[in-house]
């Protein structure tokens, strides 16, 4: 596998022009129908093909994309007015009809984008250009949810039976998961999982390219050292996700540089709290103690986070006691942020009040190429909670194991993150810390608990159109989560790139590349 391996890199270091970029990462995308998952790294490769009503720009503001002009007609309606003369890659021109059908299939209940594509409501065609979007009650951040729904052509999803989205999970293949048929940026050459994922620039797309890249190259090398030698030898161009421990000998390496800054992503961990009894673990008396809020709590401040932020993270890490992915979306308010103090001898009280104190076993299911030094957290956290007589065995696997492992609710106890361009407490609110519903509510709950006064507040904030009664609502809601402990809050990630020194990408704070703004030198 190195042999080969070493022997596909070269090739492509012999055969790439100035203006292919060579883009590694630990792991890969996971299926190129964008509607199928919501993860960040599918997102950003389906990116480069698909696109949607609106854009952000390199701040994260929304701007114009497929739309060229948005506006509220009343309190429950809006109007699209759609780019004329924009074509998806077959050639076949964009219209309302494929909006309409774009929203619609986001809805399914295959989609992990149901959530937003059920707040914005009923789409429907006004004219070949023009669509209107009429809600069932007032929706604060309807913007933001639209610019979460990717558009698709109704024509080439009919003619490929891919009219609904993959079904991950349950290992569903289809001609979407392989193909692509967008109408951004970039044009998919060849896709090969696990081996190599190709993209051409689309020479008719509509808008104009702020950088020249003329091809991606991106290949997953799970290795930490085989992808940073890569990248020191030439042989790659980016790398988005390099390990800690080699930032600092990256940025005195010469030829290459480093582009860091802190990204919108909230790294916790989940437990079990439906079931009477652990499906991975051993339990006294076959109890589930991760019902128990004592139990839940001193797992939490048995955690050193200054460890893992000094030593396992070298300080590419902001530990917090936050549930969302921005501070911002806290209100940037100490008393949702600050952590409970680790405290290993109250940590040991808790756990004997609540009758364990000798213990018990679990499986810490985590995955090994999402976040970063995701697995080193896992042992480093199994280690710490050894201290409690907690017995942690740690499960480890790619992405592409883990993500439908954990849509089938089939954990005990897990790390999971959430992040992106949305700083407002509503893409958090709802699909991660809701009570399990229809329609995408709570769809991410995978702990499955339930936190009736947050979930109320939650549901209230979301169609609150008064920002001071939103706000007291949104706090309620996380005061309600952080006091129950239905996770275990650890950092918010600070997400370096590695590159080529003439490789020149722009850093934004949801950790996307933007190929058409990449620039190659010479």
């Amino acid at each position: 596998m190195k042999r080969w391996l070493g022997m596909a890199l070269l090739a492509w270091a012999c055969g790439a022009s100035a203006q292919t970029l060579r883009w590694a990462g630990a792991g890969d995308p996971q299926t190129l129908d964008p509607h199928s998952q919501n993860e960040s790294l599918t997102n950003v490769v389906n990116g480069q093909i698909y696109e949607r009503l609106t854009n952000r720009d390199a701040k994260l503001a929304l701007v114009p994309g497929l739309a060229t002009s948005w506006s509220q007609t009343g309190p429950l309606s809006w109007r699209f007015k759609l780019r004329p003369g924009v074509k998806f890659h077959d050639g076949t021109p964009l219209t309302a009809d494929d909006v309409v059908f774009s929203v619609q299939r986001a809805k399914e209940p295959t989609s992990q984008i149901a959530n937003y594509a059920n707040a914005v409501g009923v789409a429907r065609r006004a004219d070949d250009l023009t669509v209107d979007f009429q809600l069932s009650s007032f929706n604060p951040v309807f913007l933001q949810h639209i610019d979460q729904l990717w558009i698709m052509s109704r024509k080439w999803c009919e003619a490929h039976r891919a009219v609904k989205p993959l079904d991950f999970k349950n290992k569903e293949e289809g001609y979407a998961a392989l193909n692509a048929n967008g109408t951004g940026p970039f044009m998919l050459a060849s896709r090969q999982p696990g081996i190599r994922t190709v993209l051409r620039r689309n020479p008719n797309w509509w808008n104009k390219f702020e950088g020249n890249v003329q091809e991606l190259v991106f290949t997953p090398i799970a290795s930490d050292a085989t992808r940073l030698a890569a990248l020191v030898s030439g042989e790659v161009d980016f790398v988005h996700d390099p390990a800690p421990r080699d930032v600092a000998r990256l940025r005195n390496t010469a030829g290459v540089k480093i582009i860091d800054g802190p990204e919108n992503r909230l790294v916790f961990i989940g437990m079990d709290q439906a079931r009477d009894r652990l499906l991975y673990g051993n339990v006294p008396g076959n109890r589930n103690p991760f019902k128990d809020q004592r139990v839940r709590r001193a797992l939490y401040q048995a955690i050193d986070i200054e460890a893992l932020r000094s030593k396992l993270m070298r300080g590419l890490s902001t530990p917090t006691g936050g549930l969302t992915p921005s501070a911002n979306a806290s209100f940037d308010d100490p008393a949702l942020q600050t952590r409970l103090p680790y405290d290993l001898a109250a940590a040991r009280r808790l756990m004997a009040e609540a009758g364990f104190a000798d213990g018990f076993e679990v499986t810490l299911d985590c995955p090994n190429n999402r976040y970063i030094n995701d697995e080193q957290i896992c042992i480093a956290l199994a280690a710490m909670w050894a201290q409690l007589k907690v017995k942690v065995k740690v499960n480890a696997m790619p992405r592409a194991l883990y993500f439908p492992k954990l849509e089938k609710l089939d954990t005990s106890l897990y790390m999971y993150g959430w992040g992106g361009s949305v700083t407002d407490a509503e893409t958090a609110l709802t699909p991660l810390y809701r009570n399990r519903g229809e329609k995408g509510v709570g769809d991410y709950n995978y702990g499955d608990f339930r936190n009736d006064r947050a979930d109320a507040l939650a549901a209230q904030s979301s169609v609150e159109p008064d920002p001071k009664k939103r706000e007291t609502q949104i706090r309620g809601a996380l005061a309600a989560l952080r006091e129950q402990v239905n996770v275990i809050p650890l950092h918010r990630q600070v997400i370096p790139w590695a590159a080529q020194a003439n490789v020149t990408p722009v850093h934004r704070p949801d950790n996307w590349l933007e190929l058409a703004w990449v620039q190659i030198g010479r």
